[in-house]
Parts: structure tokens; C-alpha cells; sequence
């Protein structure tokens, strides 16, 4: 999910604090705690790696390492069990100049889940799944069936989650002719049609709800997936949300997979519909109702005061500072942020015009 103005804030300033550390040799220790791991497991993976440390050859950097083990050892032995979304810990001698020490220790808890277990001892801290969570996520729907079997899946940002597996227990072809083949067939498309009223139930529990869903996916081998959507066991709404059905070999978590890497157009594709959309609607009411809308630095600041703002378009051209101050300004009266690349005609005229929007509420003087 989206993250709050106070945690991307939070995040990254953390980050760029951590980026400016950078030792003399390989001795600044990272460790990424997953959502839900044993942090014992941690403990005693740091205790065998500072035993092995012996072994580095500089009595600088082997004393350096040491130190930052056990710091991190004290630190874990402290944690009942890991945060709720897991744990980053960093430690190290940070000082810039040669014969001092500057050592830190940090511990911390990311904003979304990490879902990925790491140790490394580097120049560098390594902090590339904390920069992942700063990206815009876009949430998808994915479904891959077939007649045995059914996947639901969901893809957020550039990461897979499998929510469930289903098999169907559906016989297969019956080779026998006359009045048994008629009924045994019944029988399978009765069946048939129970499996995917029991998918669409289970989609629309997991899909109807979710306000950030961009659209689904629908994939599988042979005319299943067709069948399943022509029965209209999906609700109309998120029927509507079905943009690309691929015909895929798999119909369990790797068909997801294959759902995702077979509709990368479509899904590149999306945002730049929206982003397009949102554009032209600005353009729109700039020209047809000036009032209700502003552009410049200036003129948008005076909006964000007063709280007139509905919608703020900033480029994705300004520059960081910009973008965080009147990010924060639009917080503050609940108006809705959109960020506008430069990948579009629209996108490169809105920055031309200044970079900076807006759609009011009401008229301001």
C-alpha cells in the first residue's frame, strides 16, 4: 500500500543519512530481518559470523567487524521477536578520517514488510529493499485457471504475493459414448461452473474492496479463462478491471509468474492512460473554467494556504525539495497528490507550463 507523507519522510531521510557512511574497507555490517522470522536465528547467525571474523587478516578492519557484530548481537538479544514488519539493522565504524573510530549501530523498522533475509559485511551499507519501498506501487489482481486448478495472486509494485491455491477435483473426459457420455459431461460442466462460482467468490473478497486496484489479470491454459469470465460469476465492477487475458501453460503460483512477465505492455500502459486522463482533464478546466484551477509555484502556494486545493499535479521534474514541500503543504488539507512524468505530450506541456497544478475546491481570489 501507499505509504503516509510521515513515513516516505521518515524513510527517506533515513536513507540518505545511511548513504553518506562509507568505511575504508569491508566492514560495515548489514542485516535484514523478514516480517515474522525468529530473531534467534539472527542472534546465532551474527555469533558464527563474528567467530569467523577471526580470520580477516587487517587487525584494523578484523577489530572493526568484531565491534560491529557484537553490537548487533546485543541489540537482537534485546528483541523478543522482530517488528511487525520485520527489521533493518546497521552497524560499523563510520569516520571519514584514517585512526578514528566513529561507530554506530541503528535499528530500523521499515514502514512495509521486508520480505527479504540479508547479511553482509561491505564498504556500503546495503539499503537497495528500503529504497524499493519509496516506489510507487501499483496493486493488481491476478487470476490464472484452468479446469484441475486456480491461483489468486496479487502484484504489488515489482513484487508477486500468492494469496490462494484451489484444485477443482473435476474428472476428467469420460471416452464412452451414448446417453452415460451426455450425463457425465452434465456432470463435469456442472462441476465446472461450482469451481468458478467458488474463484470469483474468493476474487471479489479479495478485489471489490481495494481502492488502489489498477485492474486484473487473467490468464491460463486452453479456453478456461474464457468460460470462467463468460459465466458472470465476477461482479461488473470487476469485470471492468479485466485488462489483458493471456494464454499462459500454468495455472498455479508459476502461471502467475508468466500472467505478470506475458502483460508487461498492458501494465506499462496503464499509468500512462491515467496519467494522460488526469492531464487532459487539467488542461480541460484550465480552459473552460478558469477559476476552479491554478498553475505556477506562486498561485499554487496561495491555494495549498487557504486549503483550496482538490487535486496538486507536480512534475516529477521538480526538484526533491519542491516536491517534499508541497507534498507536505497538500497533506495538511487532505488535498490528493499526483506526480507527472515526462513520458507523455501532456506531461512534458504541464512542465513546460511551470511543473506545478492544481484543481480547487472553490474559487479563490
Amino acid at each position: 500500500m501507499a505509504l503516509t507523507y510521515k513515513e516516505k519522510i521518515k524513510l527517506e531521510d533515513f536513507i540518505e543519512r545511511m548513504k553518506n557512511y562509507r568505511a575504508r574497507h569491508t566492514e560495515l555490517v548489514t542485516v535484514l530481518v523478514p516480517a515474522g522470522f525468529d530473531v534467534n536465528i539472527i542472534t546465532k547467525q551474527l555469533e558464527s559470523e563474528k567467530s569467523t571474523s577471526t580470520n580477516i587478516k587487517s587487525t584494523k578492519t578484523r577489530k572493526n567487524v568484531r565491534e560491529a557484530l557484537e553490537s548487533l548481537i546485543r541489540t537482537t538479544k534485546g528483541m523478543r521477536k522482530a517488528p511487525e514488519n520485520g527489521v533493518a539493522l546497521f552497524a560499523g565504524n563510520v569516520s571519514s578520517t584514517e585512526g578514528q573510530d566513529e561507530f554506530i549501530t541503528e535499528a530500523f523498522e521499515p514502514p512495509e514488510e521486508l520480505n527479504i533475509r540479508l547479511y553482509r559485511c561491505d564498504q556500503v551499507f546495503v539499503l537497495d529493499p528500503l529504497e524499493e519501498m519509496l516506489q510507487e506501487k501499483e496493486l493488481y489482481g491476478l487470476i490464472t485457471i484452468e479446469i484441475n486448478e486456480a491461483t489468486i495472486g496479487m502484484l504489488v509494485g515489482k513484487k508477486i504475493k500468492v494469496l490462494h491455491n484451489f484444485e477443482s477435483f473435476i474428472p476428467g473426459k469420460t471416452h464412452k459414448g451414448g446417453q452415460s457420455a451426455a450425463r457425465y459431461a452434465r456432470i463435469r460442466s456442472g462441476m465446472a461452473k461450482e469451481f468458478f462460482r467458488k474463484i470469483a467468490e474468493v476474487a471479489k473478497e479479495e478485489f471489490f474492496d481495494l481502492k488502489e486496484l489498477k485492474g486484473i489479470l487473467v490468464g491460463g491454459p486452453g479456453p478456461t479463462k474464457e468460460d470462467f469470465l463468460k459465466e458472470g460469476n465476477l461482479p461488473t465492477k470487476l469485470q471492468e478491471k479485466v485488462i489483458a487475458i493471456k494464454d499462459i501453460g500454468y495455472a498455479d503460483e508459476h502461471g502467475l509468474d508468466l500472467l505478470v512477465e506475458t502483460s508487461q505492455e498492458e501494465l506499462g500502459s496503464q499509468e500512462i492512460i491515467k496519467e494522460k486522463k488526469l492531464m487532459e482533464n487539467f488542461f480541460n478546466k484550465l480552459g473552460k473554467d478558469r477559476e476552479k484551477t491554478s498553475y505556477g509555484e506562486e498561485n499554487v502556494k496561495k491555494a495549498l494556504a487557504v486549503g483550496a486545493v482538490e487535486d496538486l499535479f507536480l512534475s516529477k521534474k521538480l526538484t526533491k525539495a519542491k516536491l517534499i514541500e508541497h507534498e507536505k503543504k497538500a497533506e495538511e488539507t487532505s488535498a490528493k497528490v499526483h506526480i507527472i512524468s515526462n513520458e507523455t505530450e501532456e506531461g512534458i506541456q504541464f512542465y513546460n507550463l511551470g511543473g506545478i497544478g492544481a484543481i480547487l475546491r472553490f474559487k479563490i481570489q
